[in-house]
C-alpha cells in the first residue's frame, strides 16, 4: 500500500507522547485511580489498622496483583485493539498442567527442568493466543466469541489431560525461588519478576510502532489500514502476545501455590478485564496504559483483602468490582461523548500526521 508520509519512518518513541491533550487526560485519569485505591487503602486502614497494614497483609496483596499484572498487560494491549480476550484464565490453567507434565517427564529438580518447564508454559499460550488471533483475523469471528470458545476449550482441555485433578508437581528450586524467593528483605521475587514484564509492556506500548500500530487498530481500524498498518497481522500478533504472558503467568501461579489451580481460576477473567477497564483503558479502544492497569489491578486484591479482614464474606469484592467495572464503562461513554462531540473519530496515526507507507 502506498502512501504519502514523510521520508523519515516515524520514530518509536511517538508512541508514548502523543497529542498534548492525551497526555493530560491519561495523566488525570492516572492520578484518578491512584486517589481510589488509597481511599480505599485507608477505609480499611482504619477499619483494621493492624491486620490490614501489616507486612504480611501488604506482601500478600502485591503478590496476588502480580500474577493479574502479567495477564493485565497483555489484555491492556487487547482491549486498546477493540477486542476482548475471556480465554486468560483458562490458557493460565493449561500452561500450568502442561508446565507440570513436561517437568515430570523430564524428571529432576534443577533449573534445567524449570527451564524447559518455562518453555513449555510459554509456547502452550502462545499457541492459545495463534488460535484466537487466527480465528478473529482470519475467519472474521468477533473477538467475544472466538475468545469465549477458547476459553472453554482450554479449560476442558486442562482437565481431560488431569482428570479434573489438581497437578502440584513443579521443582523445588522453582517454588523456593520464584514463588516464595525474595530479592532484598520482604520484596517477592515473583512481584519483581511481574514488575520486568510490566516495563516490557510500557515499552512495547508507548515506544514502539508494535504500540503505535495496537492503538491506531483501536483509534480506527479504517483509518489505520489506510496509512499502512496490516491489521489482520498486528490483531494476531496482540493476540499471541496476550496468549505469551497467559502461559508465562500459569508457570508463575504454579510456582506460588504449587498447584495447577483448575478450580480457582473462576473469578480470573473478572478481575483481569476490571483491572485494565478500572486502570482507564476503553473498552471501545485506542485508549489506555499499562501504568493504569497494574493500579487498576490493585483495587480488586485489595478490596478481596480488606473484605476477609474485617470479616465479610469474600464474594462481596465480586459484587464490588462488577459494579465498579460497570461505571467504568458508563463513565468512559460518557468522556468519549464528551471528546467526540458529534465530530468523526480519526486515527492515532491520522492526529500525528505520521503515517507510515509499511506495515509490520
Amino acid at each position: 500500500m502506498t502512501t504519502t508520509s514523510p521520508a523519515a519512518a516515524p520514530a518509536p518513541a511517538a508512541a508514548a507522547g502523543g497529542p498534548n491533550r492525551l497526555q493530560r487526560v491519561l495523566g488525570l485519569q492516572a492520578l484518578q485511580i491512584v486517589l481510589i485505591l488509597a481511599v480505599i487503602v485507608a477505609i480499611f486502614g482504619t477499619l483494621a489498622p493492624e491486620s490490614f497494614l501489616s507486612a504480611f497483609n501488604i506482601r500478600s496483596i502485591v503478590i496476588n496483583t502480580s500474577i493479574l499484572a502479567v495477564l493485565g498487560v497483555g489484555m491492556t494491549f487487547v482491549i486498546i485493539t477493540g477486542g476482548i480476550d475471556l480465554s486468560v484464565g483458562s490458557v493460565l490453567v493449561f500452561s500450568g498442567v502442561v508446565a507440570s507434565k513436561v517437568m515430570v517427564a523430564v524428571g529432576g529438580e534443577g533449573w534445567g527442568v524449570a527451564l524447559v518447564g518455562l518453555l513449555a508454559a510459554c509456547l502452550s499460550g502462545l499457541g492459545w493466543g495463534l488460535v484466537n488471533g487466527l480465528v478473529i483475523s482470519r475467519l472474521k469471528v468477533p473477538p467475544l466469541i472466538a475468545t469465549l470458545g477458547t476459553f472453554g476449550a482450554a479449560l476442558g482441555f486442562a482437565q481431560i489431560i488431569t482428570g479434573g485433578i489438581d497437578l502440584r508437581d513443579a521443582p523445588q528450586v522453582l517454588v523456593d525461588t520464584v514463588g516464595f524467593g525474595n530479592v532484598v528483605g520482604q520484596v517477592p521475587v515473583l512481584s519483581v519478576v511481574a514488575a520486568l514484564v510490566v516495563v516490557l509492556g510500557m515499552v512495547l506500548l508507548h515506544r514502539t510502532r508494535f504500540g503505535l500500530y495496537t492503538y491506531a487498530i483501536g483509534s480506527n481500524i479504517e483509518a489505520g489500514r489506510r496509512t499502512g498498518v496490516k491489521v489482520d497481522r498486528q490483531t494476531l500478533k496482540v493476540y499471541a502476545f496476550a496468549g505469551l504472558l497467559s502461559g508465562f503467568a500459569g508457570l508463575l501461579n504454579l510456582a506460588f501455590f504449587q498447584s495447577t489451580t483448575i478450580g480457582g481460576q473462576s473469578n480470573t477473567n473478572l478481575n483481569v478485564i476490571a483491572g485494565v477497564v478500572i486502570g482507564g483503558t476503553s473498552l471501545f479502544g485506542g485508549f489506555g496504559t499499562v501504568f493504569g492497569t497494574v493500579i487498576g489491578l490493585f483495587i480488586p486484591t485489595t478490596l478481596q483483602s480488606g473484605f476477609v479482614i474485617i470479616g465479610v464474606q469474600p464474594f462481596w469484592q465480586q459484587v464490588v468490582v462488577g459494579v465498579v467495572l460497570i461505571a467504568a464503562v458508563w463513565l468512559d461513554q460518557q468522556r468519549r461523548a464528551s471528546a467526540q462531540s458529534g465530530k468523526p473519530r480519526r486515527s492515532l496515526l491520522a492526529r500525528r500526521g505520521r503515517g507510515s507507507s509499511k506495515g509490520i
